[in-house]
C-alpha cells in the first residue's frame, strides 16, 4: 500500500510540475509593417505606409537572431525595472501612436510586451503581458477601438541587445507595435 501511495504522489509530483513549469509560448507572429524603401517611406503619406510585410515566419527568425526588424510608424514605448506603468515619455509616445492609428481607420495593432533577461522566463511573460496590456488600455483610453488591438508577451525570448548592463536591459525593456492591415469580414 505504501508502495502505491508513493507512485500515485509521485506521479502528482510530476504532473503538478508539468503543469507549474508551462510550455513556452508558439511562435507565431502576424505580419509587420516595412516600407518598401526609405525613400518611398518618406514619400509616403500615413495612410500609404500601412503595408503587409513579406513574410511574418521570417520576420520573427530574424528578431530571434538579432536583427533589427524594419522601422514601422508607431513608436516604441520603455519600462523602468520591474515595473509596468507607463511613465511620462511613454504616454506622450502612444498619444502619437494613438494619432496616427486615428489617422489609418484600417489599420490594427499587436502590442508586443518585452523584458530584460532578470527574473525566471515565466516571470518575464507575466511582467511582458501586464506591460502590452497597459499600452493597450491607455490606447483605448485615448480613443482606439479594443477590436483595433491585441497583445502578445514575448518576456525575455527577443531581445534587442544582447550585453548584460543597464544600458542594454533599458533597451529591451519595451513594448513593440506591430501594424497590422485590417481584418477582413
Amino acid at each position: 500500500m505504501a508502495d502505491r501511495l508513493s507512485v500515485v504522489l509521485s506521479g502528482l509530483m510530476f504532473f503538478s510540475f508539468l503543469v507549474l513549469t508551462g510550455c513556452p509560448p508558439p511562435a507565431t507572429s502576424k505580419p509587420e509593417v516595412a516600407p518598401a524603401s526609405p525613400q518611398a517611406a518618406a514619400k509616403a503619406s500615413p495612410k500609404q505606409k500601412v503595408a503587409k510585410s513579406k513574410s511574418p515566419a521570417s520576420s520573427l527568425e530574424a528578431r530571434r537572431e538579432g536583427k533589427a526588424p524594419a522601422e514601422g510608424p508607431l513608436k516604441d514605448i520603455y519600462f523602468d525595472f520591474d515595473k509596468y506603468d507607463l511613465r511620462a515619455d511613454a504616454r506622450a509616445t502612444l498619444k502619437a501612436n494613438a494619432n496616427w492609428l486615428k489617422a489609418n481607420p484600417s489599420a490594427r495593432v499587436e502590442i508586443e510586451g518585452h523584458c530584460d533577461e532578470r527574473g525566471t522566463n515565466e516571470y518575464n511573460l507575466a511582467l511582458g503581458a501586464k506591460r502590452a496590456q497597459a499600452a493597450r488600455d491607455y490606447l483605448i483610453s485615448l480613443g482606439i477601438a479594443k477590436g483595433r488591438t491585441s497583445t502578445k508577451s514575448y518576456g525575455e525570448e527577443l531581445p534587442v541587445c544582447k550585453e548584460q548592463n543597464e544600458g542594454c536591459w533599458q533597451k529591451n525593456r519595451h513594448d513593440r507595435f506591430v501594424v497590422m492591415a485590417a481584418r477582413s469580414t
